[in-house]
């Protein structure tokens, strides 16, 4: 499985603006290419009076192609993308913990530590991913289940401070299923 992830202290309101830029860029860079190699595949390959539809259509495939490319090998590493490769990363970390839910909440029913973690970690990242997307209905929907299980948090001496995923803790979750 892939490193450990780590909840950081992002703020709200600065973490929107990066993600919105990041994502302007993005456009900006696919449209330019986009445009513009189906602009030269049609002055290439296309006839002034016949259908250059098909010649459009590669030209706008290659700028998606090249744009992609730019992303992964240019872009995902650099610092204006930092806020979006984070949120990915987040969403990424939640969806593993999700897939596995049902084994998750067996394992919190029979007081196991590892299942506890990790649906600790699961209700602090989905906290954070709602409050740097501005989602406040999904956080007062959060408050109840929080709350109980910090309730077996309290009464087991658990830390409740949960905001490193260990991909170990999936793993033992799942055969925890299994058995």
């Amino acid at each position: 499985m892939s490193d450990f992830f780590e909840i950081e202290q992002r703020d709200p309101e600065a973490f929107r603006q990066e993600t919105r830029k990041s994502t302007w860029i993005l456009i900006a860079i696919f449209a330019v290419l986009g445009m513009g190699l189906s602009t030269l595949s049609v002055s290439y390959f296309g006839t002034p009076d016949g259908n250059n539809f098909v010649w459009n259509v590669a030209g706008v495939f290659a700028g998606f192609a090249l744009t992609t490319i730019i992303f992964k090998t240019i872009l995902w590493k650099h610092p204006i993308m930092e806020a979006s490769a984070y949120s990915w990363k987040l969403k990424r970390s939640l969806m593993k913990v999700t897939n596995i839910m049902h084994h998750v909440e067996a394992g919190v029913e029979q007081d196991n530590v590892t299942a506890i973690q990790l649906l600790r970690f699961y209700h602090l990242a989905l906290t954070q991913m709602h409050k740097l997307e501005g989602n406040d209905s999904g956080i007062s929907e959060l408050q109840k289940p929080m709350q109980k299980l910090m309730t077996k948090i309290e009464s087991l001496g658990l830390d409740p401070e949960q905001i490193r995923l260990d991909p170990e803790w999936i793993e033992v979750v799942k055969k925890l299923g299994k058995t």
